[in-house]
Parts: C-alpha cells; structure tokens; sequence
C-alpha cells in the first residue's frame, strides 16, 4: 500500500490532550485534507453523530470485521474497541490524498509497522495538571474513571518517542499552526526528538 502522491498522518495523543479539538480545527484549515471515520464500540456522546465522528458499532460486529481482516489497525482503548478500516485507507492514498488518522498510541504503532511511509504526530498536554483539568471540563466522567484515564494517560506519554513529530498543547492557536505546518511539509523544527520535548515527558512522567 505504497501510491503515489497519497500520505497517512497518524495523529495520537494521552486522553485529555485536547487531540481532538485540534484535529477539528485542522481539518477546517486545511481543506484538502481528508478525515480517516474508525470504528468503535465504545457508546456515542451526545455531541457525536455517527459517520462523521466515529462509525459506532457493536462489539460483536467489530469482532466479525476484525475476523474477516477489514482492519489496517484495532486495539482495546480502556474498556472499547477501535479500529481502522483499510480499505479506506487504500482508498483515499491511491486517489493521491492526504488521510488524516486520530488514533491512539497502539494503533499508530502498528500502522507504522505495516505502513512505514506514513507520518505520526504525538500531542502533548504542557502538564499533569492541565491535563486533569482538561478531563475534568468533559463532564462526562466520573471521579473514578477521571483517575483512572489520568494514569492511563501519563502511561501514554511514555511513548512519544515512537513518533516523528511532537506538538505541544499549550497554547491552541500555536499547537494548530504546528500541526499545519507539519501536513504543508514544514515541520522539521518539530521533530519528536528534540531537548524541549524530551524535558517536558521527563517531568510529565515523573510521578507514574
């Protein structure tokens, strides 16, 4: 699955990051960019429509599709399954586009090993306290799994270094501009791999 023309960015981040607010943002910057819809069988929110935010399905159609191989990539997130359709992915790279995948760490992982060529972004939170903070504003989450997805969540972070890119969400309008910089071919400054980041992780995983 290699066209020519097309690319994949994997974008993944710690629950709580503000990933997706971002990859919103981006899309309506970036018009050319296509939105890569997973599958879940995690339950809708209210502010979700299916098909445009997620495809939600069962579990036990998630396990069929799964079975019959339909998946470029799928993990369990907490207690839910997502999962990546490859067929859209071909789709959409042998038409010369550029996908956009909003997945977490597991996923990115494995779409890295089957498809080297395509380009991942980890988004940070500045700290552990405004990531809480962050998943606190959700509304939707009980003090019990709060705490549950902020352990999960400083654990993600201690795989930022298996991407190519990391963006820090400090301030939304700069992480939104690094983020374009990077689809447009102009995020070299933002490697994964750079002192400012490696600094940031350090402290943010500190108390795991």
């Amino acid at each position: 699955m290699n066209p020519v023309g097309g690319r994949l960015y994997v974008i993944a981040a710690p629950s709580g990051a503000g990933k997706t607010s971002l990859v919103k943002a981006l899309m309506a910057r970036v018009p050319q960019l296509r939105f890569s819809i997973s599958y879940t069988t995690r339950a809708q929110r209210p502010n979700e429509a299916d098909g445009r935010d997620y495809h939600f399905v069962s579990v036990e159609k998630f396990s069929a599709m799964r079975e019959r191989g339909e998946f470029l990539e799928c993990a369990q997130v907490f207690d839910n399954f997502y999962g990546t359709a490859a067929a859209t992915v071909r789709e959409a790279l042998g038409a010369g586009q550029r996908l956009l995948l909003e997945i977490d760490w597991q996923g990115a992982r494995l779409v890295r090993e089957r498809l080297p060529e395509a380009r991942s972004v980890f988004i940070l939170p500045p700290s552990v306290g405004a990531l809480e903070q962050r998943l606190r504003q959700r509304s939707t989450d009980s003090d019990a799994v709060i705490r549950r997805r902020l352990q999960e969540s400083v654990a993600d972070i201690g795989h930022w270094n298996e991407f190519d890119y990391a963006v820090i969400n400090d301030r939304f309008d700069d992480a939104l501009a690094d983020l374009q910089a990077i689809v447009e071919d102009r995020g070299d400054a933002l490697a994964a791999r750079r002192t400012e980041v490696e600094r940031l992780t350090a402290l943010l995983t500190a108390g795991r």
